[in-house]
């Protein structure tokens, strides 16, 4: 059944090319769209008006206050936003909000429709039931992005657009700096600006949230300064009314922190705390974790893709899959069908039986600081999988294997050679995560080695379109926080800082034997993304495991001391931050020592299983990884760990002008 819309339609702009109306309600019924300018009270009053005309020119009766009720209840409010509908959906009845998405799927594409309250659980859960995770219109996870969401946030009710709007609770939030600029208005329009601010301040929506309130204010300033005026402002002369404003601007600036005064988007204060506002069911401090998705896996730098469902046991793939193949020119709608996500499922839902729901999103951005963003090859997605019965989500991460057939295609070879290639680079990721077992390094448990099928894109002309076969690895995710992106304020605590030196020693030992270092060889990889800390219940560190062994065996004949600079900046990249950083090199350097020992220990005990492990593989000069294993083990047996260690807190010296000297044991 069409939608029957009442105003213009939701992504119509006026001149200037704003949207014509900021807000909307969706009536399920019937259907019917009601776009007309105020606020959602206003809509679902113009909307029994409406059915009423209708009625009345049929000859039936008007509605009972009973049936306007039900119609009224019966609909779900929108916000627009530039390219998106978002509907506000009421979380314990989240029927209505799908209902309305599917109305709404008559109108505009799917992709342009989301759901809001990120941070609600209720609504979280029902949609990453339909597996549908990436319809949820997320937090702004940067700067930049918080700075747009306040520009799209101004909305008028009648008069001027100076209020910014709360999407989850309806609230307009009224900032002293623009209450201030209403002061240059003539007369008349300070008089209606006045009194729309004392109504609507005064009046609650459906979810009983202020239509109007006051930004910072700390319940100091309100309705109640308004509700003095009992009287219409349009009737006040002009020189009362203007004493009337005055003295309301400054009981609001007498109510706001100095720091809260003036609207700046570029002063962070006052940026962090109108987006805790937007963004939360209340005006509080909303933490920049949550902001910025640190907390929860849904806004972790994840992308969230569309999937399938799963009813009654039947996978049923998301339709917009069908939209984007009736749109191939569409390259935004390409990029959103990721047809991975298709194979990943399928892989989950051929190999589990029993899965509830599947959830796949892709990482955008490097998960390292120090290293750029992989190509779209390298890709690393997430996987949420609900398993029947288990009492949450398993939360897996998938990486695309770097070099594989579509790679050497690229390069020239033909399509046998090409295969061949690329089964053999599996092998040696394989090969590389059990040497570094072997050697010490803390991996996570599990990690499974799959194939997905995908047609070749790439430049040979000749092969578009050729089903190619894919690695990737799958791996659980490791609940915890990576080394390099610790808060500064956990260093804080010695106990903190002491116990976290100490898992970093142990750790880099076995880094520095396996040889991790970039692709150039020219600086180790460490601390830098790939490992991450596990905390006990109190919080404090309890291991630390490397989520990724990218990089591993690539220096396998440098000298060890040849990165000691690297090796010192974990304890120099934190000196700023720490208690005691002389203590907390000693702790870090007395653990690599330890550990350095240890594991040459164990090679020279165990001489003979180390040096044979891969003995079964080609080894060839040139870098196979049988030639690389050898030459780490005879660069292990042949470094002295005391003198590596010295190297290291000469470095950490030099790096903090001397401020930090630790004087080394001689171990054997």
């Amino acid at each position: 059944m069409p939608i029957e819309i009442l105003g213009k339609h939701p992504f119509a702009r006026d001149a200037q090319g704003s949207l014509i109306s900021r807000i909307g309600t969706l009536f399920l019924h019937r259907p019917a769209l009601v776009t007309l300018p105020g606020i959602h009270a206003t809509q679902r009053l113009e909307y029994a008006a409406h059915l009423n005309r209708i009625r009345q020119s049929t000859g039936l009766p008007p509605l009972t206050p009973g049936e306007e009720m039900a119609e009224w209840e019966d609909s779900v409010d929108l916000i627009m936003e530039q390219d998106r509908i978002l509907i506000r959906p009421d979380p314990g009845n989240m029927r209505r909000a799908f209902d309305a998405d599917e109305i709404l799927q008559g109108l505009v594409s799917k992709r342009q429709i989301k759901f809001l309250y990120a941070m609600n659980e209720k609504v979280r859960q029902a949609v990453r039931q339909r597996g549908e995770c990436w319809r949820i219109s997320p937090l702004p996870r940067s700067q930049e992005e918080m700075k747009a969401m306040i520009r799209e946030a101004r909305i008028a009710i009648g008069c001027g657009a100076i209020y910014f709007y709360n999407m989850m609770t309806g609230t307009r939030y009224l900032t002293c700096s623009e209450f201030a600029r209403l002061g240059a208005l003539g007369t008349e329009e300070l008089a209606l600006q006045l009194q729309e601010i004392r109504d609507f301040s005064g009046r609650r929506n459906r979810r009983h949230y202020s239509e109007v309130d006051f930004f910072a204010t700390k319940l100091k300033f309100g309705h109640a300064d308004f509700a003095a005026d009992d009287y219409l402002l349009l009737a006040l002369e002009p020189a009362q009314l203007k004493a009337r404003y005055a003295e309301l601007l400054r009981r609001f600036v007498a109510a706001v922190p100095p720091a809260l005064l003036e609207d700046d988007l570029e002063d962070a204060e006052w940026r962090r705390r109108l987006v805790s506002a937007l963004v939360s069911q209340r005006e509080e401090t909303v933490s920049d974790d949550v902001l910025h998705g640190l907390s929860t896996e849904f806004y972790l730098r994840i992308e969230w893709l569309p999937g399938g469902r799963i009813e009654d046991g039947e996978l049923i793939f998301d339709s917009i899959f069908e939209e984007a193949e009736r749109h191939p020119e569409d390259s935004e709608l390409r990029a959103l069908c990721d047809e991975r996500a298709k194979g990943f499922i399928f892989n989950f839902i051929r190999e589990f039986g029993d899965v509830e729901y599947v959830n796949i999103g892709r990482v955008v951005g490097s998960l390292s600081a120090a290293r750029p963003m992989a190509s779209s090859r390298r890709r690393v997605y997430i996987a949420e999988i609900m398993y029947r019965g288990a009492g949450k989500p398993a939360v897996r991460i998938v990486r695309l294997q770097k070099w594989g057939v579509s790679e050497h295609l690229d390069e020239g070879k033909d399509l046998l050679r090409s295969i061949l290639e690329a089964e053999e680079y599996t092998e040696y990721i394989l090969d590389r995560r059990l040497g570094c077992r072997q050697l010490g390094m803390n991996l996570a448990v599990r990690t499974s080695m799959r194939k997905l099928a995908e047609k070749y894109q790439g430049r040979r002309r000749e092969f578009l379109g050729q089903i190619i076969w894919s690695a990737y690895f799958e791996r659980d995710y490791i609940h915890g926080v990576a080394t390099d992106k610790i808060p500064s304020s956990r260093y804080e605590s010695p106990e903190y800082a002491l116990r976290l030196g100490l898992l970093l020693g142990r750790a880099a030992a076995p880094n520095i034997i396996v040889g991790r270092a970039n692709v150039d060889g020219t600086h180790a990889l460490f601390d830098d993304g790939d490992e991450v800390v596990a905390e006990d219940p109190r919080g404090m560190p309890a291991d630390i495991i490397v989520a990724d062994h990218t990089g591993t065996f690539s220096d396998y004949l440098s000298p060890l001391q040849t990165f000691a600079a690297d090796y010192a900046r974990p304890v120099t990249s934190r000196a700023s931050l720490l208690p005691d950083p002389t203590a907390f090199a000693k702790v870090y350097l007395d653990a690599f020592l330890t550990r350095y020992l240890h594991i040459q220990l164990e090679y020279r005990k165990r001489r003979r299983g180390f040096d044979t492990l891969f003995k079964h593989r080609q080894r060839d000069v040139h870098g196979s990884f049988a030639f690389r294993w050898e030459k780490v083990l005879e660069r292990l047996d042949s470094t002295d760990g005391n003198a590596l260690v010295a190297a290291i807190a000469e470095q950490i010296r030099l790096q903090t002008d001397g401020k930090v000297s630790v004087a080394t044991d001689t171990r054997t």
